[in-house]
């Protein structure tokens, strides 16, 4: 009976033992993982403008930047299949065409549009991207 059930014993041993182990190794003594409280962190926030500073500085370089630009930092994300300059790979080759014809194949992706074999992968992606998304990652591609 005992060797027919040694796997439920071992997750249960294994399921109970790892929450106790992870406390008891627990290496951080100060409340916050980084170590930045009191004065570290005000001289921090002096030196950045705290969170709040940071993350308006970053909607303003955003809302500055070209299509081009927003595009490039999208398209990190088409890489994979589409390679570092569109010149394809799991996906076709996308170096060489319009933003236009990137644009309309990107709609019909997320209308769910058969386009070829790779249109269900395809379809899970496009159905992420906003109009803006899929207008700046066009415009980038047609750069390549």
């Amino acid at each position: 009976m005992f060797k027919r059930n040694l796997h439920l014993w071992l997750f249960a041993c294994f399921s109970l033992g790892l929450p106790l182990i992870a406390m008891e190794t627990n290496s951080f003594q100060q409340p916050r993982v980084h170590g930045c409280v009191g004065e570290c962190y005000e001289k921090w926030k002096d030196e950045t403008g705290g969170v709040v500073m940071m993350a308006a500085a970053q909607a303003e370089a955003r809302a500055a930047a070209s299509p081009t630009e927003l595009g490039k930092a999208a398209y990190a994300g088409c890489i994979a299949c589409h390679g570092q300059k569109g010149e394809g790979g799991v996906g076709p080759a996308l170096a060489g065409q319009t933003a236009s014809e990137i644009y309309e194949k990107l709609v019909q992706y997320k209308n769910g549009e058969t386009r070829g074999n790779q249109s269900a992968l395809m379809w899970g992606q496009s159905a992420m991207l906003s109009d803006d998304d899929m207008n700046n990652i066009a415009a980038f591609v047609e750069t390549l």
